[in-house]
Parts: structure tokens; C-alpha cells; sequence
């Protein structure tokens, strides 16, 4: 509460010129000249010299249920805000712009929006909520991280996690600021919060986080808290010298904002994402990046535009289950690269390895290519002798080595014969899931190999017999038992029995 010398209990000096706008915002009715005569009578009623104009002016307040306590001061930082705190005005830079959200109120079953924003100063990183007829805001000021605004009238509540979350209601306004105002000098820009994966060391909310793309990013299905379907950008993002990597999940990702083209190696920035503690169970423990639909992606080296791929096809794959089927190909230098092709495009039976096509992908993340329905188109084409053939892939036992990277390893394709009856088990994965495991023996005129499936490959595993000729194609080799060489089949690889 305020003093005789008029602070409140942050210790912020009000005077009385402060206090009369106070009383004006929350009390609109009255005016200056009225609040003038209030002061004038109080001090009359109680006696002279026992009050001063302040002193007065406090008791006014009092009788008008005014409290001066839960008011910050006017252009206050955004560290001084606490919750409960109203007609609250302060500066900040956006950095991150999130969707307008629409829900129906339990109590009334009236319709209402919501966004959220997020601001930062020198001092302080603060969610803003903006309500109803505030969420077009942004779009009709055309605002973009990085832009000056001041909030005024905003008022203070508290969020799920107890932080204060400064709101904008029918009352309050959003406006531009200039970036060379004077009172703006120390609220410094998107890149100076940035950090590099070496300089992740403890948690933290609305982090900006630099690395570059070590492995293929992908995007997952999965149902969100509110029970709607949504997608997932997993990647892993290391630091220049590729001895430390960080995994990162935007959550709720809209794919129309992350770039159709971009490759491992490529630069990355996260605005707006969460820095938390990894689970072992997961991954190797280290900090892991959680980011979500404000998040921001800025990628080097990526473009909107897909060119035309001449691919020489090397394996037809299974089928998803959503519509849609797995192959494996190679482009002119021998690179090999996963398909997803929707059922629209093609069907597994039109294509058959070695098979040449010439297609345009929607999207292609690292060595991960997506022709779906809306904006691709795949055609078989005559064959191309500048393309590696498949015997390029072909090996013998004795010549196959683990990969020494997990992440990208290259396709085999090798004929042998299955020497031991399929084994299958149940295996517990580091994520709890129980998963089925079948495993068999090959063998050709130069050695032996362990041939593995996991999931649906181990049906396909299962379904071999002793003494069967067959040709394994798209396994990739890593290490098995006892440091061995073992070939695992991948959702695109395939067998074809020889007879």
C-alpha cells in the first residue's frame, strides 16, 4: 500500500499528478476539476494542516475503492510486472506472433478468440494475450517479430504456470513504436538474444537458438492436448564442429511456414522455443529445444521452389497407411533418398526398381522427399545411363561394413541365401513400446550375415524359409551383436525371391 510520501509497495514514487490519472483510468466518470474538489473537501472535513493535497487525495481514493498498490508505474520494464497489476503501459519487441485461437465460453457458451504474442526488453521475456476484437491487431498493423510496440491499459493475470501474462482487453490498445525513439535505445534486438547450441546450459523459456541441420528433419502426425490432429518438425540441430547436438520438436507446426526445400547442413535459427532438461530415455540426456506454432523457423540455404528429379528407383516399400508409399532411390551421384509417394501420384505396382522417373516433389528435407497429392507429379521416363545403375548398390557379404553414421546410412542390395529358420521376439524400447523383432541368418560365397526386422518388416523376416534365394534390397548395415555387420530393413527396402 502506499506510504505517506506516496510509493506503493514496490517502492515506485507516485506523485500527485500520478495519482489523479490513476484514479481518472479507473474511475472514467470523474474529471480532474472533480477530483480537485473531492481533495478540497476532505481536507476541509478533516481539518486543515492535518492533510496534505497527497494525504487527501489517498483517503479520496480509499472512499472511491481505488487502490493504488496494484498499479505499476507508467512506462515501468516488464520485469515490474506482478499480477494483479492494471491500466498497466510498457514497451517491448515482438518476438513471436501466434494463430488466433477460437473456443466457446463454458459459463455463457458464447463464442471468443484469443492470441498470443511475446515480448521481451532488456530485462524480461512476457507473454501478452490479446482478446476478442484485439487479435486482428497484428495483422491489420502488420506487425513481425522484431517491431517496437507499446501496450497500453494492458492488465496483469497469472498463467497454468503461475507467471504473470499481461492481457489486452476491449480497453487497451497496441501501437507501433519507433525504433529511434530515445526511450528505446535499451531494448536490444532478435539478434542479440541469440545463442549457439555450445551456450545452451540451463532452461529457459522464449530462448533464440542457432545450430545447423545434422540429419534428416521429418514431420509427424499426432493428436494435440485439445484432441485435434496435428503435425510435429522433429530435427536435430548440432554446433558447427558437429560435437554436440540438441534435439528439437516444433509442436502444432503449420507446414506452410516451414521451408519446402532445405538440406542437412543447412543453418537454422529458433525464435521463440523452450529450453528444457532431455529424458535419457529418449535420447542421450542433454538439453532438449521445444518450440510450437509461434515459434519461429529461419533456415540458410533453403527455397520455396522444388525443381524437376530425374531418380532412378531402387526399392518399392510398404505402404503407410495413410494413403500413401515408401520407396528408395538415388539421383546422378549415387545419393540415396527416401520417397514418400501418395497413392494419387503413383501406386506401388506402376513402379519396379531400376525403374527411371523424373518427378517434383512438395517437399524435400535433407534426404527425405514428399510427393503428396495437392503438388507433385511423378512420371516414368526411358532409362538414363548417367544415372548409377543397380548394380552400383549391389555387394557381397564379406564387403558389407557398419555404417559409421547412424543417421544416414547407404542402401544394400545383396543376394543370398537364408541359412537359419526366422527367430522372433518381443523387445522393450527405450520409450516403453514393446515392439516385434525378427532376425535370420544369409549367407553367400564370401560370408554370413544377421538379417533383421523390426515392426512390420518382421513379418516380411518371418515369411523366409531355409534354403530360400532371395535378393535384399535398401537393407542398411550397422552394428549388431558382438560389433558385427548386420543389415536392417528399412520401411522402403523390399525382398524379391529368385527361385
Amino acid at each position: 500500500m502506499l506510504d505517506g510520501r506516496g510509493k506503493n509497495r514496490s517502492g515506485m514514487s507516485l506523485s500527485f499528478i500520478d495519482m489523479v490519472n490513476i484514479l481518472l483510468k479507473q474511475k472514467p466518470g470523474l474529471t480532474a476539476e472533480g477530483i480537485r474538489d473531492l481533495v478540497d473537501e476532505k481536507k476541509r472535513k478533516v481539518g486543515a494542516g492535518y492533510l496534505t493535497d497527497q494525504g487527501a487525495l489517498f483517503l479520496v481514493a480509499a472512499d472511491l475503492g481505488v487502490s493504488f498498490d496494484s498499479v505499476p508505474k507508467a512506462q515501468s520494464g516488464l520485469k515490474d510486472l506482478y499480477v494483479g497489476a492494471k491500466d498497466v503501459t510498457v514497451t517491448g519487441r515482438i518476438m513471436n506472433i501466434y494463430p488466433v485461437h477460437k473456443f466457446t465460453k463454458k459459463d455463457t457458451n458464447e463464442q471468443s478468440s484469443t492470441r498470443t504474442l511475446v515480448v521481451f526488453d532488456r530485462d524480461a521475456r512476457v507473454k501478452v494475450k490479446l482478446w476478442d476484437k484485439q487479435v486482428g491487431a497484428p495483422d491489420e498493423m502488420g506487425l513481425a517479430a522484431g517491431d517496437l510496440v507499446k501496450i497500453v491499459k494492458g492488465y496483469v493475470r497469472a498463467g497454468l504456470d503461475g507467471k504473470p501474462i499481461l492481457n489486452l482487453g476491449s480497453y487497451s490498445a497496441l501501437e507501433v513504436v519507433r525504433d529511434d525513439d530515445g526511450d528505446n535505445v535499451q531494448i536490444p534486438d532478435i539478434d542479440s538474444l541469440a545463442i549457439s547450441v555450445d551456450d545452451v546450459k540451463e532452461t529457459q523459456d522464449s530462448a533464440v537458438v542457432t545450430g545447423v541441420v545434422n540429419a534428416n528433419p521429418r514431420i509427424t502426425d499426432f493428436v494435440n492436448q485439445r484432441g485435434e490432429p496435428s503435425k510435429s518438425l522433429q530435427l536435430q540441430v548440432s554446433n558447427e564442429s558437429n560435437t554436440r547436438t540438441l534435439r528439437a520438436v516444433i509442436w502444432n507446426v503449420d507446414e506452410s511456414r516451414v521451408p519446402k526445400v532445405f538440406k542437412t547442413g543447412s543453418k537454422v535459427r529458433l525464435i521463440g522455443v523452450r529450453i528444457k532438461q532431455g529424458n535419457p530415455q529418449f535420447g542421450n540426456g542433454d538439453f532438449e529445444l521445444h518450440g510450437d506454432e509461434g515459434t519461429i523457423l529461419e533456415f540458410s540455404g533453403s527455397q520455396q521452389d522444388v525443381d524437376v528429379m530425374p531418380l532412378r528407383i531402387i526399392s518399392v516399400g510398404e505402404e503407410t497407411g495413410r494413403g500413401s508409399f515408401l520407396c528408395l532411390a538415388a539421383d546422378r551421384a549415387a545419393r540415396a533418398l527416401s520417397l514418400t509417394i501418395d497413392n494419387s501420384v503413383a501406386t506401388p505396382g506402376q513402379l519396379e526398381p531400376g525403374a527411371m522417373i523424373e518427378c517434383v516433389p512438395s517437399r524435400v528435407f535433407g534426404n527425405s522427399i514428399t510427393l503428396a497429392r495437392e503438388d507433385s507429379y511423378l512420371r516414368i521416363i526411358d532409362d538414363d545411363r548417367s544415372f548409377p545403375p543397380l548394380s552400383k548398390f549391389e555387394s557381397k557379404i564379406k564387403d558389407i561394413v557398419a555404417a559409421a553414421s547412424a543417421q544416414e546410412p547407404a542402401p544394400v542390395i545383396v543376394e543370398a541365401i537364408v541359412l537359419q529358420a526366422p527367430d522372433t521376439a518381443e523387445v522393450n524400447t527405450k520409450s516403453g513400446e514393446t515392439v516385434t523383432v525378427t532376425s535370420t541368418l544369409l549367407g553367400d560365397d564370401t560370408g554370413e550375415i544377421r538379417l533383421v526386422g523390426w515392426r512390420n518388416q518382421s513379418n516380411v523376416v518371418d515369411r523366409l524359409a531355409v534354403g530360400d534365394r532371395i535378393k535384399v534390397v535398401g537393407a542398411t548395415a550397422g552394428a549388431g551383436r558382438e560389433s558385427k555387420p548386420e543389415l536392417t530393413l528399412r520401411p522402403y527396402s523390399s525382398i524379391v525371391h529368385l527361385g
